[in-house]
């Protein structure tokens, strides 16, 4: 008796590019967020993308770093009042919004502050090609150091509500007041740096009340790094949850009449296993870098750029390879599959950050890139990529 082997033993099934979830560019992601209560405040030159949400005089959006839809679905205990506002999201609805793609700090608050999706405000990524230079270029630390208004020339939400006569104002920790990224994407009105998270709470509640018409921008990051060093289901983790959700209530106490306050988050996490089959090392795998000039992205959400003229190829490795656990497209599928923005459209000068061949993961897996991100290579929580995991963010909401 004799076996043979299935055809397509040594060829695993590549992962459809149409079914990769797609961003919900201009009905339920992160950038139509700002634009809607804007436009419920009577702003000039805004319409309601979100249509569940019921206009305010005064809004409040509370953005906590690395607070997935589905991580607070799976942590009531550790999030009661979180948990409470779930049939809350996305105005009473109970349906989480999407965070746009990649699902990564930079991008996320460029596409907040600007009301814009990737492929428009041009942040399409954690490092990217800058193509003036050549060089990668870290969208969330700026470095190396680049001209910030050409990099991100559209005025902010805030810039244009504080304009039409919204009281405006953000408050965050201190340090990021003078930062090119809360410049190009969350400049308007005034900055108000506070330390902790009690005073941020304390401090977003008087700026509401500042106003008849107020438009209130507050963030908290230590979820996000206690989720990237511990893994998002760690003692540390829960335990920053846990004072999360003591903030949102402490501000929902305190919120001045006629106010709505908006909970959400730039993306959610997901935690990759220390093993060689669930990271795969770029540094150390020849046939994922041949042809390959720049691996920008990140973990779980790669631009690659090819050296000029070995793109097909390139993109046919990277498939071969990854393609059953990485959504694998070229820069114009993704494009046409609506990964960025509205399907097909791009800014002529985001164009050449975007990758000739982008992976997204599918799998609770990471290219990780040992010798040249050693420090991102060893995180335990990462994001970025389109599974719901990561895509899916709250809209929770409490009204006065």
């Amino acid at each position: 008796m004799s076996y043979s082997a299935p055809a397509n033993w040594d060829e695993p099934e590549l992962l459809d590019l149409t079914g990769a979830p797609v961003p919900q560019y201009g009905t339920g992601s992160l950038a139509d967020l700002l634009p809607t209560l804007a436009a419920g405040q009577g702003v000039p030159g805004f319409t309601a993308g979100i249509a569940e949400l019921t206009p305010a005089d005064r809004n409040c959006v509370f953005l906590i770093d690395g607070m997935g839809w589905e991580q607070i679905k799976a942590h009531p205990d550790e999030a009661p009042f979180l948990a409470s506002l779930l049939g809350s999201s996305r105005g009473g609805t109970g349906l989480p919004i999407t965070s746009g793609f990649p699902a990564t700090t930079a991008t996320s608050l460029a596409s907040v502050g600007t009301g814009l999706p990737p492929a428009r405000h041009g942040l399409p990524g954690y490092a990217v090609r800058n193509p003036a230079s050549g060089e990668l270029m870290n969208q969330l630390r700026w470095q190396p150091w680049t001209a910030p208004k050409p990099w991100q020339p559209y005025p902010t939400v805030f810039q244009q509500a504080d304009a039409a006569g919204v009281h405006t104002a953000q408050v965050s920790a201190p340090n990021f007041q003078s930062t090119p990224l809360t410049k190009i994407a969350l400049s308007g009105g005034t900055f108000h740096g506070r330390m902790t998270g009690e005073e941020r709470m304390d401090l977003a509640a008087i700026q509401l009340a500042a106003g008849e018409r107020s438009l209130v921008y507050t963030y908290y990051s230590e979820l996000d790094g206690a989720g990237h060093r511990h893994g998002v289901d760690s003692d540390a983790w829960r335990g920053q949850l846990m004072h999360v959700d003591r903030l949102v209530r402490r501000l929902a106490e305190q919120l001045p009449p006629r106010t709505a306050l908006y909970v959400t988050s730039d993306h959610g996490m997901v935690d990759v296993p220390f093993d060689e089959d669930s990271r795969i090392d770029f540094d150390e795998d020849w046939e994922l870098g041949a042809g390959v000039a720049l691996l920008g992205g990140e973990g779980r959400a790669r631009h690659v750029y090819a050296v000029p003229g070995a793109e097909a190829d390139v993109l046919t490795v990277w498939r071969e390879v990854l393609g059953d656990r990485f959504w694998v497209a070229s820069r114009q599928e993704a494009l046409d599959l609506g990964w960025f923005g509205t399907p097909g459209e791009c800014d002529e000068r985001v164009l050449g950050r975007i990758g000739d061949v982008i992976a997204a993961a599918q799998a609770d897996v990471a290219i990780t890139a040992s010798r040249n991100e050693p420090n991102e290579s060893a995180l335990t929580g990462m994001h970025g990529s389109l599974t719901a995991a990561e895509q899916l963010v709250p809209l929770l909401e409490v009204r006065s």
